[in-house]
């Protein structure tokens, strides 16, 4: 990943913009879902769909719950028929795309932060806030008065 975003920063010119989302770095939790997604991906097919049904139980419970609280319980079913409306992709096929997704690396805003100032970038601009697992978004410039102090990474 940061030899990606090195990469990326290459092809920005002094004033230039850089816009990255990656996931974010929530700890064990981070480390838990790697580990599940370099299981699934070492699996043989005919386990994968019963390990990513298994895997998506408490998160799928969870919801169902939060509609059964509501006093709306069918609620879930339509949750899960209007899915593709909403992401472009249906809900079952979204589960596989979460599970499987590895290689799978996370890093903080700090982090992220850190790294492009290194390298002569400002930060204008970020959505960063409750994205748990989910995507820090940032949004760099390349200061115009400086020299970009990236190197090519083979």
């Amino acid at each position: 990943m940061w030899e990606a975003l090195n990469n990326a920063g290459l092809c920005v010119a002094p004033g230039g913009k850089l816009f990255i989302a990656i996931y974010n770095d929530t700890g064990s939790q981070a480390e838990r879902w790697r580990w599940i997604k370099s299981t699934y991906c070492k699996l043989p097919k005919p386990l994968k769909t019963p390990y990513a049904v298994v895997v998506s139980v408490p998160d799928e419970s969870k919801r169902f719950l939060g509609f059964l609280i509501k006093g709306r319980p069918f609620g879930y079913f339509a949750h899960w028929a209007n899915y593709r409306n909403d992401r472009g992709m249906n809900r079952w096929h979204d589960i596989i795309d979460w599970v499987g997704g590895y290689p799978y690396e996370v890093a903080g805003p700090s982090a992220l932060f850190a790294f492009f100032k290194a390298k002569g970038f400002r930060m204008i601009g970020m959505k960063c806030d409750n994205v748990g697992l989910g995507c820090n978004e940032m949004v760099f410039e390349l200061e115009a008065s400086r020299s970009q102090s990236f190197e090519k990474i083979k």
